[in-house]
């Protein structure tokens, strides 16, 4: 079965509780004092969604491990959901950013490293013409503004199930009939999606094409391949027929890398010769501080600089007193050129197979129906038996409370792996020992649930 008995669930869910509870005296005392000025103890509150009575409070941190203040060593799996990709403190971008600090770290003005930054990023992704801002939701937001600007459409078009940060638009998905609502959980949002936004179930060609026919879209937004959602690929072809569309229709094909980055130096962009307008990139690019970048190729680009007036260019809704800034630029800068290789992207890509096979083996010595996706240095396993072919697939296999057990039992093992999905990542310091750490405790999980 691919859900185990409730029952068995709850005790070993509560035998994981105890233990917990057991071994982080110190976290518990950090969180009980935090409670008075952070909701649920933690500064973000999603942070609250990790298992366990309260959170793990972080000691230090270098390369695939952290230490927390139990002084418990922990395999770090997670990587800041893509944004320690590089392993945490790299020593190369750590030397840059400090180098650049105690120059001054923001002066809303260019250093050398902004050119160099762009220049290895139109090397990686293909397109000419780059601007930074402090997160990929900001790059992104940022792009469907100029691609508004160029076209005079309003509407955008974005996947079912997709993520891009928290721009309003992509907060979109389909309710049973098809029509476009509030995805669960939205925040206040500022007018229905429905407004702003088309949604198209991921690999659904003729559905794009019927979005595309109203004349009323500007952008499409895409993921290459879905991760927020569990690991959805494409099918041989899509991105052919989605560039093909966006062509013929006059729309804006923006491909956001942030998360598929893990396929390579240039994401799938440079593996598959995809042929986006724009691309965005976040998170992990800037070495751990907060970077982003996004970029246009020519056309595109001078569409949008011939729309710009230079008197307003500062107060159009694009850009921001930190964006681009000159600390920002030397973690960019160190980052591309020295950590994120495409030597390191070798091992890190045989260490996520490593962890494949190592999941894939307990499921079937226990005939466990559960799939596992690798793309690139990332991988997940789903609960259902074969591979999602769209959003929704891979949403209705969820089951929140499995997951948690899951992701408990590994942190009772010294083990993190992503929050809010069955999701690993390797950075360049993963060793084939730490996912051997989580193949051993994943099996204990099956035995735990199953045998």
């Amino acid at each position: 079965m691919a859900y185990p008995d409730r029952e068995r669930l709850d005790e070993v869910w509560r035998i994981e509780t105890e233990t917990f509870t057991a071994a982080r005296p110190r976290s518990r005392e950090l969180f009980t004092a935090a409670t008075p000025h952070l909701p649920d103890g933690v500064p973000m509150l999603w942070m609250a969604k990790w298992p366990g009575p309260w959170p793990v409070y972080v000691e230090s941190a270098a390369g695939s491990h952290f230490r927390d203040v139990d002084g418990i060593d922990h395999v770090d799996l997670c990587l800041g959901d893509t944004g320690a990709m590089c392993g945490h403190a790299p020593p190369a971008s750590v030397a840059a950013i400090s180098a650049q600090l105690s120059r001054g770290s923001t002066f809303m003005l260019p250093t050398a490293d902004a050119a160099a930054a762009a220049e290895l990023l139109a090397e990686r992704f293909g397109v000419p013409s780059w601007q930074f801002s402090l997160s990929a939701t900001d790059a992104n937001r940022s792009l469907i503004r100029y691609a508004r600007q160029v076209t005079g459409r309003r509407k955008i078009v974005v996947h079912d199930f997709c993520y891009h940060g928290t721009v309003d638009e992509a907060y979109a998905t389909l309710d049973e009939t098809g029509a476009v609502v509030e995805r669960r959980g939205t925040i206040g949002a500022p007018v229905p999606p429905s407004l702003t936004t088309e949604v198209v179930p991921f690999n659904d060609v003729p559905a794009l094409e019927r979005a595309f026919a109203t004349g009323e879209i500007a952008a499409m937004l895409i993921e290459p391949a879905l991760t927020n959602i569990g690991i959805v690929l494409p099918d041989p072809g899509y991105h052919e027929a989605v560039r093909s569309l966006c062509t013929r229709y006059g729309v804006i094909l923006i491909i956001d890398e942030t998360h598929t980055l893990c396929a390579g130096p240039g994401g799938m962009i440079a593996r598959d010769g995809l042929d986006p307008d724009a691309v965005v990139v976040g998170k992990s690019i800037g070495g751990g501080i907060p970077a982003a970048a996004y970029g246009m190729t020519a056309s595109f680009a001078a569409l949008v600089r011939a729309s710009l007036h230079l008197e307003d260019i500062d107060v159009g809704g694009v850009g921001g007193t930190l964006a681009g800034n000159a600390l920002s630029l030397a973690g960019i800068r160190a980052t591309l050129g020295e950590v994120l290789t495409a030597d390191s992207f070798a091992g890190m890509i045989d260490r996520a197979t490593e962890w494949t096979v190592g999941v894939q083996a307990a499921l079937d010595e226990f005939a466990v129906p559960w799939q596992v996706t690798q793309l690139g240095a990332r991988s997940e396993y789903s609960f259902r038996a074969t591979p999602p072919h769209d959003g929704a697939e891979a949403a209705a296999a969820d089951d929140f409370e499995l997951q948690q057990f899951l992701h408990l039992h590994a942190l009772n093992r010294g083990i993190l792996i992503t929050p809010f999905h069955n999701m690993a990542l390797m950075a360049p310091t993963t060793t084939a020992a730490d996912v051997e750490r989580h193949t051993a405790a994943f099996r204990e999980a099956i035995v735990a649930l199953y045998a």
